[in-house]
């Protein structure tokens, strides 16, 4: 990678992101950090607003903003592929919002690329296990209420066919065993809890603040899974 497109690289990276650390730039692009140092310095000469704060990392000031992000044919095939992966894998929620997303990324092609681009899509297929079709609507919720940290409602229904109400506060989202799992401090049980989403009949977001102050690492958590895939 030459110098400008690693310039407009981390320009990018540090648009997505609210801090990044030096180590985490020159881990995305492999190279020193003494190269991060420089080019932090180049983009500042440049006229973009790069600060620094301890502990935390670079970030862009508020209030800048980069032109629209345009594409090339690699990245776009990528997120083509993608697009057959999130419809074998995730819920309707899910599914809709890449949908809109991916009409987005088309939108910026050029009229050759959108061509071929069409052309790919007619050669990408994926064959799906009956018991993967998630037609439920919850990831995008969960999502959003573990960016928040705000309480989820929901009644569930165990492997007893009994069904209860619980307030948690969900820690992440896993997906393993071939389905979607929530994981949360379950207000009910006071304990960390694994609820399967094929199991739950009714969730809603509370929009309220968790009441727990520390929560266990979902990395953690995972070690305590029953299966390993």
């Amino acid at each position: 990678m030459n110098r400008i497109d690693r310039l407009f690289g981390i320009l990018t990276l540090l648009q997505s992101r609210k801090y990044i650390t030096a180590e985490k730039i020159a881990e995305r692009f492999d190279m020193s950090i003494r190269t991060v140092y420089r080019d932090i310095k180049a983009l500042g000469e440049q006229g973009i607003p790069v600060s620094f704060e301890q502990h935390k990392g670079y970030y862009l000031v508020q209030g800048y903003f980069l032109p629209p992000v345009s594409f090339n044919m690699d990245e776009a095939n990528a997120l083509l592929l993608v697009e057959s992966l999130v419809n074998g894998f995730a819920d309707i929620s899910i599914r809709t919002h890449y949908s809109t997303a991916l009409t987005k990324v088309k939108a910026v092609l050029k009229s050759g690329q959108k061509e071929k681009l069409e052309t790919l899509n007619q050669h990408i297929k994926l064959q799906i296990p009956e018991r993967l079709n998630f037609n439920f609507e919850y990831l995008s919720l969960i999502q959003h209420a573990i960016a928040e940290k705000h309480l989820i409602e929901l009644d569930y229904k165990n492997n007893k066919e009994e069904v209860s109400k619980r307030e948690v506060e969900p820690i992440g989202l896993i997906f393993y065993a071939f389905s979607w799992h929530l994981i949360a401090w379950c207000h009910y049980r006071n304990e960390y809890r694994d609820f399967s989403l094929t199991r739950i009949i009714c969730l809603k977001n509370l929009g309220i603040p968790f009441k727990k102050t520390q929560h266990m690492p979902l990395s953690e958590y995972m070690h305590l899974l029953p299966v390993n895939y």
